[in-house]
């Protein structure tokens, strides 16, 4: 028989739980089936998503209460969407209703096209703004011999955010905590300011 599954996600410790499991239990998830976890969505490793993933079975059905609670962007979603499709499983968002993979409704496999889509175009202009900004900063002399991987991020994230890419989306695409964005972007003004003095 198959199984309603549910899964709640917060950022830290201090956040409460208590809306999400409320939600989930008033659309039929019961508690043995709630997997509940607190951490960062900018973790790409999620150990009780991924054990719910490994629990389910063929025709079981994943309910989130909306997808920033475990997706952290439009490839993690999909990708997640593939773990639980490739199980012969469903998911059902509760607030972003467009999500749900339950029924064969043409609109949602279209809208998860669309996204398939979008993702593609992120990571493309992504790649291509990295690009740009570290072609700027080689003609400003700013190169040398293989950077460490440390001096590779903080160069991805100056690259990104001198072309203007919001701190919220280079956190999500650096995989780098917002304190240590702004700690990089903070560095480098005043190396900046330094050399123009």
């Amino acid at each position: 028989m198959a199984d309603i599954w549910g899964y709640a996600r917060v950022s830290t410790d201090g956040q409460n739980l208590d809306r999400q499991i409320d939600a989930l239990m008033a659309a039929g998830v019961s508690k043995k089936h709630l997997y509940c976890e607190k951490m960062t969505g900018t973790k790409s490793d999620r150990p009780k998503l991924n054990r719910l993933i490994d629990d389910l079975e063929t025709g079981d059905t994943v309910i989130i209460a909306d997808l920033t609670r475990i997706s952290r962007s439009t490839k993690d979603l999909l990708e997640i969407v593939d773990k639980i499709k490739n199980k012969g499983a469903y998911i059902k968002s509760l607030k972003d209703t467009w999500l749900d993979t339950t029924s064969s409704n043409p609109y949602n496999d279209f809208l998860l096209t669309v996204m398939s889509g979008l993702s593609q175009l992120e990571r493309d202009l992504i790649s291509q703004r990295t690009k740009e900004g570290l072609a700027s900063a080689k003609a400003r002399g700013r190169n040398g011999g293989r950077p460490s991987k440390q001096n590779e991020k903080a160069e991805m994230v100056m690259a990104l955010y001198s072309n203007g890419m919001k701190i919220a989306d280079i956190v999500r695409n650096t995989e780098l905590s917002r304190s240590t964005v702004y700690r990089i972007i903070k560095k480098h003004s005043k190396n900046t300011e330094t050399m123009s003095v």
